[in-house]
This record gives C-alpha cells, structure tokens and sequence, in this order.
C-alpha cells in the first residue's frame, strides 16, 4: 500500500516538502487554511482590477540561489526579471544612493565608501554558491565550505558590531547598508541582523541580482503545483487545521507522515508529546509583526531623485541613524513616527503587473507584535518626503494590520511574518537545539516551516530538509538533489 504524507500549510516550503515526497513516491494531500495555495508567495488584485500585488513575498534572490530550487529548474519554469539596480535608498539632501548589480558601478556611486563597499562584500559574493549552501542547512553541524563560512563569517562580524561605524563612513553607504540590514528586524547592528543583511547584499551583486518573477510570486508557486498535480499529489484549500488529533494522516507506524509548514506551535494539539519538547517550542521567540500596504497609482511614483524610476526595490527611512532608531523604537513596543519602510515598485520592470501607464505599490513597515495600527498614513508620509505628489496618484490603498495578518495566517505570530525573531539563539534554536530540528518526538511529524533551518525567505530548504529527514527515517535512505532531479543544477545539500 502507497505511503501517505499530509503537509499543513501551502506556502514555498510545505508546497517544496509535498514536491519531494511526491516525488519520492508517497500519496500527497496538502491542506491549506486560505481560499488559494501559496501562502506568502501569492499574487492577487488586491486593490482593483487590474493592478496584481504580491501578497507577501515579492522580490525573489533567495529563489534562483536556493540549492532546491536550482535543481527543481525554477530559472526556466519561470519566466524571471533581473532588474539592473537591485535596491535604491532616498536620501534627503543628497542624491539616492544605489545598489546596483554590478559592484564596480555601485562602488563608483558611492565616492569615498566604494572601496569600503567593495572589499566588504565582493568576497561574499565570489563565494555566494558555498555560502548558500552552509546558510540552507543547520548551524549546528561541520560546514562543508569552511573558508567561505569564515569569509561570511568575518563581514558579519565586523558589520554586527558597533565598530561597524568604523567600516562605512559616507552618508550614503551607511543609509545604503543600513536599509538592506533592517530586513528583518533586529538590534542594529547585532551579528544576526548582520549576516542577513550582508547575505543580501552579496545577492544583490550577483549575476542573478534580485530578481521578480513576471506576474508575481504566483508564478513560483504555481511551477510548485504543477510538478505537484504531475506526481500525483493534491491541494485542498480552505481546510483550517487546529487540532491534529482530529486530523486523519494515516498510522505512522505503516510509514504515513504528517509535516507542519506553519507555525510548530499546532504541535501541543498532538497527544503524546512530551513536555520537555512542548516547553522548548513555547520558549521559541517571535519577532514584531509587520504591516503592509498595497495601492493602486494612475502613474508611476514621483519620486525627487527620478534616478529610483527604474528601481523596483527601495528602502525607505531616511539616514542610517533614522533607521536605527526606528527599529530600536519598534524592538521596544513602540510605533516609531518615521518608520522604515520596504517598498517594491514591481510595475516599473514588469508590464503584467498594472494598467498600461499606471503602477502598483507594495509595501511594509516594522510594528510591534500583535499591533492593530493601520499604517496607511506613516507609509505615505514616508513616501511625500521623498516622492512629493504621490498621495494624489492614490487610486485605491489596502492596508493589512500586523493584527489581521496573525489572524489571516495561523503561523505569523504576531503578525510575525519570518517565523521567528532574528537572534543569534533563534538561529541555533530554531525552534529547539538539534542537528536534526526538522524532526519531532512523535513518531511520523516534522517541522516544515520558516520557524526551522534555514529560515525565512523564499528557497524551500526548511521543506526539503523535512522530507528528506523523514524520507530517511523511513529506512528508504536520505535521497540527494540529483536522485529526484537527475541532470539539476545543484550541489548535493
């Protein structure tokens, strides 16, 4: 009799575990809470007809780096746009500051703090492949590239410190790193926040840059369902899971799996459990929440420094010392008046997104957990600052509340949308101290989800890290990439 495998939650990384599993042979039935699969990497109208937002994820490098995806063949399932800035940042008395993919031209822009901009990541950047491949897996384990985690190592270090002052010293290298480090929030600096951000700019870098799919993070997920649907395997949606011991997921003692893609907390529902692992998984950190909003504009935004046109990611804070202080403020329970805001502009390099000469705007500020703010008039005044007139191309807004966001996804805490608060202990804890964490106590579950190794971000390794623990534990063997993608372009991982 077919194995069966039950995957809870249809984002990137429970829709990759499905894939695998599908693959390796088992019966898939995937159950999602929302009227659509995706999760986070969905695109839907969600102002007017017409104008296609991202409903989480919108910019995409992790994807075309992920070891997974790479030997799944995203780069041809879908149809991608490398833009050649990959992030810009407005300054206020002073010309935008620009990362662009091309590091000579970046360091050019950047006058006395190229060279520094230079040194600190091309490193990282020559070395991207076997840096991905040691930050895909857990910490707690001998990396197979160890001068290329000691090259990753030293930056972060260096800019997670407060001696990081020390290392840029211009205006706009110090607003150009700090916008790219407050992805997700964390102490700045702080070696967490660091790594991060210097992973992100390395990508920025790279051939691949920072990439959008055309039409939205909808078209990665449906490459996911076809290969699902090609398998055998199945999406049910608008099934809300609350209670596991309800759940029908076959006898684990036959070999059926059951895998968590949300938050690992839906395992107290389990009987059995032991409490030792419960009061580790109680102990695991959220982050704040994250609020977002998406408009419809009858053009593009005006913004002063009309070198941001063609730019369709941009950091939004002001100086580096704005930024610091607003994620400090947020860290603390507190709604900073000028926050930081991330902000993609997808329209300007993708035609499907928007009306022919109108654009869609996507963005997202820092609050502090559970918070029911609209932040509708903080994004907008952040935004007049620098692209003065742009409340009056506003055609339609929606804002969604880090509040609505914990209500609308079970596994966002919070409104915690990384799974998990970006610290130095989260990453060795995540959410409990193992070499194996994707693996719990109870016979037959695993953990597949953000809230696991590697983390957030688009690359589908926490789901393949799962599946291919589980698959092991089944007596089948750890398949590699290259058994269920012969001929991938992947390393082993």
């Amino acid at each position: 009799m077919q194995r069966r495998a039950t995957v809870v939650g249809s984002g990137p990384h429970g829709l990759v575990a499905a894939v695998t599993l599908a693959r390796a042979g088992y019966a898939v039935r995937v159950l999602e809470a929302a009227d659509a699969p995706g999760g986070g990497a969905r695109s839907a109208e969600l102002t007017l007809p017409g104008f296609r937002h991202d409903v989480a994820s919108a910019v995409h490098p992790a994807t075309l780096a992920s070891p997974w995806f790479r030997a799944f063949g995203i780069a041809d399932r879908v149809e991608w746009i490398v833009p050649e800035a990959s992030f810009g940042h407005p300054l206020d008395d002073a010309p935008a500051a620009i990362a662009w993919r091309s590091l000579e031209r970046t360091a050019d822009g950047l006058g006395a703090d190229g060279p520094r901009w230079r040194r600190l990541f091309e490193p990282v950047r020559d070395h991207l492949a076997d840096v991905v491949e040691v930050t895909s897996d857990t910490l707690l384990r001998v990396p197979r590239h160890p001068l290329a985690l000691a090259r990753f190592g030293a930056r972060a270090a260096g800019l997670g410190t407060p001696s990081a002052n020390a290392l840029l010293r211009t205006e706009a290298g110090r607003a150009l790193w700090a916008g790219v480090a407050a992805h997700a929030p964390s102490r700045m600096p702080s070696l967490a926040g660091a790594g991060a951000g210097a992973l992100l700019a390395a990508h920025a870098h790279a051939p691949h840059g920072w990439p959008l799919p055309r039409g939205g993070a909808q078209a990665i997920t449906d490459a996911l369902l076809a290969d699902l649907a090609a398998h055998g395997g199945s999406v049910e949606c608008g099934v809300r899971v609350d209670d596991l011991a309800a759940l029908d997921v076959g006898d684990p003692r036959r070999g059926d799996l059951l895998f968590l893609a949300g938050s690992p907390r839906l395992i107290e529902t389990l009987p059995d459990v032991p409490p030792r692992y419960l009061r580790a998984v109680r102990r695991f950190r959220y982050g704040p929440g994250v609020a977002k909003v998406d408009a419809a504009l009858d053009g593009p935004i005006p913004w002063r420094d009309e070198a941001l046109a063609a730019v369709p990611t941009v950091h939004v804070g002001g100086s580096a010392h704005e930024i610091r202080t607003a994620e400090s403020q947020v860290l603390s329970g507190r709604m900073p008046s000028r926050p930081y805001v991330l902000l993609t502009q997808p329209s300007v390099v993708d035609d499907t997104r928007a009306p022919a000469g109108a654009a869609v705007l996507w963005a997202y500020v820092h609050v502090p957990a559970g918070s029911d703010l609209d932040p509708t008039e903080a994004v907008l005044d952040q935004l007049e600052r620098f692209a003065p007139g742009v409340r009056d191309r506003m055609l339609a807004i929606r804002s969604t509340s880090a509040a609505r966001l914990a209500v609308q996804n079970p596994a966002a805490i919070g409104g915690d949308g990384l799974g998990g608060a970006l610290t130095v202990r989260n990453l060795l804890r995540r959410p409990v101290v193992s070499g194996t964490p994707w693996r719990t106590p109870v016979r037959g579950v695993y953990l597949a989800s953000s809230a696991t190794p590697p983390g957030p971000s688009v690359n589908g390794m926490a789901g393949w890290h799962a599946a291919r623990t589980a698959i092991g534990d089944a007596g089948g063997g750890r398949p590699g990439l290259s058994d269920l993608f012969p001929g991938g372009d992947a390393p082993e991982a």
